[in-house]
């Protein structure tokens, strides 16, 4: 088959063969990409049970769109075959990746907690794998996991009014393309002729851990018998006694013989592998692990007896470490803060118990940042008003500890309840009830972070204690419009910043001396140019003056010295200024979150990568629900060239907000990268679909020239609007004009975006620039804006 044309993939190379399908690399003359076809093997054409899971692993396959799945393009027939076309993955396969030896602590986790991520989506689609094993698994490029061969998967519930296109009954035949799922893989269920769910996907991932932490199968048989029976009856082979105990522990509930005591779901064996990566994870269960892998009962209960002659007296503070205490001296965990819960039910006063919420995250995350961390306000909003429980919370955020609490004001009084849980067991480790004048608000929030860090056996440094006991007094009026101003700037709408300005304004009329309120002017004035309200020019400037301010009145004020950063790197392009005021804002609060974004891109744009990389990767461990920085994420994922990464987490992010227009244009611009002209054009007819004018001229170009073309025309309609309310900047016109192949225009316009001191201009080393490398006018933009060369 070299050589042919089937439609418009032109078969290049054969690329593997299994029981149920060969697979062929091909190229898409339409869209310019390469592209797997998987062909069911000649002698099976005619097999109609062989169709039929053909046609099921496409129709299985094809309602997953998931990073760390295979992605199905569409399913064909040519010359009486059928065949799926679907993306190319390259890489090895984890097979492969084994044979070499064990994987690292590490390897094996990310590849754990992905492959458990897309069983999470898959089951979630009522879609159980049956064949998770290392040859159906591979490993990209940037090694990342993606779970390929849904051809023995089955829709456990089908859709109403589809018909289920069923598997054969389940024997204990051995050889592929008979037996549903792969012996050594196979759960017991399955092997007793059970019908397989989403716990018996779960078995087999934990094959799959134990064979990439040890380099060998757990269950070992020199005939399908000997092995079957080995499943059925015996316990895996020990572990390699180096193994850390957590993940041990992991794997031995996953190879649980009985479906009710392993995970019951894949979201729960994911939590349970990044609690292990987070250093949240179960340490009785680790303990129940060593003890299960001593041999000898004497052995197990001399360490039974003396755990519990330490336990009971808590003998270097063991009892705290085996109950997963902070009090664990080193150990280092996170800690959510949930939205506080406005019982007066007027929505009027919601902006006191925002605020509240607000104010205890930035509080508690400063506490002890080396120690606890904690997840960030975007992240824990969405349990507002929900009635998720603590244990699902716990788990989707990779938290030990919840805070959660009520607010009632009455009149100029307010009453506040607090509360710490222990999410593994739920307890309650600390409560109390709060009755305070309005304006002692302030102080009773550190009050409430004193108790969390005792309750939590936190030792504050001094300077800490004298910061929490220290609290400037802020009248009442004063604090309630602050609380109002953070409202509405979170809008992240004109109107919203133009409200925050006004309440804002209203608390330093009351206090001109409240350094908060003033870092807060010039956040809102960032963001106005940010989101193209205002020109960069006018927002700088008043940006500026107002830092000034709060710097003057508290240099230690976080978020002043945060956007004083951000303005010294896109307004000043000034970074040896700039990095010194990175590292001011990270001695104030290593993990303050709302500067790792932007820290990310400074390190990203001054050249340094894999410190990027860190920071990003941080921020979204800390608010991984956080749009922005979803958006950021992709951002430093394209800067690097981890393209299908990179689009992977621009789609994520536009999951939660389909008009984030940073996620949007970091997807164009990956797949303007990749040639995927399509799927770009498709983007931009939903984004100009209420402009008939520039719409036209996409479609217009496009019929002409291709996706050029389109571009082009583009570019002549947007040009009559610069310069007018609405329109385009000059920095956006450049890129439009590289992705018209315009090189001369798209200079001439970074050359105008340099002029008017755009923002963007420090990210002239992103790879869509590559084409404008060679032009001197551009080599001397980046000299201009001080940023490396290469």
């Amino acid at each position: 088959m070299i050589g042919q044309t089937l439609g418009c993939y032109r078969i290049l190379e054969k690329i593997g063969r299994g029981g149920m399908g060969e697979v062929f690399l091909a190229e898409d003359t339409s869209l310019h990409r390469r592209v797997a076809l998987k062909f069911l093997p000649p002698e099976m054409q005619q097999d109609v049970e062989a169709r039929k899971r053909f046609i099921r692993e496409a129709r299985s396959a094809a309602a997953l769109d998931h990073p760390y799945i295979c992605h199905i393009n569409e399913i064909a027939e040519s010359g009486g075959r059928d065949f799926i076309v679907m993306e190319y993955v390259e890489g090895q396969a984890l097979r492969a990746k084994i044979a070499q030896g064990s994987l690292s602590f590490a390897e094996t986790l990310q590849v754990g907690v992905e492959v458990a991520e897309a069983l999470e989506a898959a089951h979630g689609k009522s879609i159980v794998h049956r064949d998770i094993k290392p040859e159906n698994i591979m490993l990209t490029r940037t090694s990342h996991a993606k779970v390929m061969d849904f051809g023995l998967a089955k829709q456990v519930a089908p859709a109403a009014g589809e018909a289920d296109i069923g598997g054969p009954t389940m024997t204990l035949l051995t050889s592929e393309g008979t037996t549903v799922g792969t012996l050594a893989y196979m759960s017991p269920e399955q092997l007793r002729g059970k019908d397989a769910d989403a716990r018996s996907d779960i078995w087999a991932l934990g094959v799959t851990l134990y064979e990439m932490a040890s380099g060998r199968r757990p269950f070992q048989g020199q005939s399908g018998f000997e092995l079957s029976s080995a499943i059925l009856d015996r316990a895996p082979q020990p572990l390699p006694p180096t193994l850390p105990a957590e993940l041990g522990a992991v794997i031995g509930r996953c190879l649980e013989k009985d479906p009710a005591k392993r995970y019951q779901r894949a979201e729960d064996l994911r939590s349970a592998l990044d609690a292990i990566r987070a250093g949240t994870a179960s340490t009785w269960a680790a303990w129940r692990y060593r003890l299960r892998r001593r041999r000898g009962v004497v052995v197990a209960a001399a360490l039974v007896f003396v755990v519990a002659v330490l336990f009971g007296l808590n003998v270097g503070d063991l009892r705290s470490r085996l109950t997963g205490g902070a009090g664990a001296k080193g150990r280092a965990f996170k800690l959510a803060v949930l939205p506080f819960e406005n019982l007066t039910g007027n929505p009027e006063q919601e902006y006191l118990s925002e605020g509240l919420t607000w104010e205890m995250i930035s509080q508690l995350g400063s506490l002890q940042p080396g120690r606890m961390s904690v997840i960030a306000r975007a992240s824990v909003v969405r349990y507002k008003k929900s009635a998720t429980p603590i244990d699902q919370i716990g788990r989707e955020l990779g938290v030990a500890y919840i805070l959660e609490g009520t607010t009632r004001p009455e009149g100029n009084r307010i009453r506040v309840s607090a509360e710490l849980i222990q999410v593994r067991d739920q307890t309650q480790l600390w409560g109390e009830t709060y009755e305070r004048e309005m304006a002692g608000l302030q102080g009773l929030q550190s009050d409430i972070a004193r108790r969390v860090a005792g309750a939590l056996s936190l030792k504050l440094l001094p300077s800490v204690e004298a910061r929490l006991a220290g609290v400037r007094t802020v009248s009442p009026e004063a604090y309630e419009a602050f609380l109002k101003s953070v409202h509405y700037r979170e809008t992240m709408t004109k109107e919203g910043f133009d409200a925050a300005e006004r309440y804002l304004n209203l608390a330093l009329e009351k206090d001109p001396n409240y350094a908060t309120a003033w870092a807060e002017i010039g956040s809102v004035w960032i963001s106005r140019q940010q989101m193209w309200i205002v020109p960069p020019k006018e927002a700088f400037l008043k940006a500026k003056a107002a830092l000034d301010k709060a710097l003057e009145l508290d240099d230690k004020e976080p978020e002043a010295n945060r956007v004083l950063a951000g303005y010294l790197s896109w307004a000043e392009w000034d970074w040896e200024a700039a990095d010194r005021q990175w590292k001011r804002v990270f001695e104030l609060n290593p993990n303050y979150v709302p500067a790792l974004p932007g820290y990310a891109h400074f390190l990203m744009n001054t050249g340094r990568p894999k410190e990027a990389m860190a920071k990003i990767e941080l921020a979204l461990e800390l608010d991984p629900f956080n749009v922005r920085i979803q958006s950021f994420y992709a951002m430093v994922l394209l800067f690097v060239r981890r393209y299908d990464d990179a689009i992977a987490a621009a789609r994520k992010a536009m999951d939660f907000q389909s008009d984030q227009p940073l996620a949007r244009n970091a997807l164009i611009n990956t797949l303007f990268m990749k040639s995927s002209y399509d799927e770009i054009m498709a983007l931009e007819r939903e984004r100009w679909a209420n402009d008939l004018q520039v719409l036209q001229a996409l479609e217009r170009g496009f019929a002409e020239a291709g996706f050029a073309g389109a571009r082009m025309r583009q570019c002549e309609v947007l040009t009559e609007r610069y310069g007018k309310p609405g329109g385009v900047a000059a920095y956006t016109m450049a890129i439009l004009c590289i992705q018209a192949r315009d090189t001369d225009s798209a200079v001439e316009w970074l050359e105008k975006a340099y002029e008017a001191r755009d923002g963007n201009m420090p990210y002239l080393g992103m790879p869509y620039f590559d084409l404008l490398r060679s032009d001197p006018r551009f080599q001397d933009l980046v000299r201009k804006v001080g940023l490396p060369q290469n």
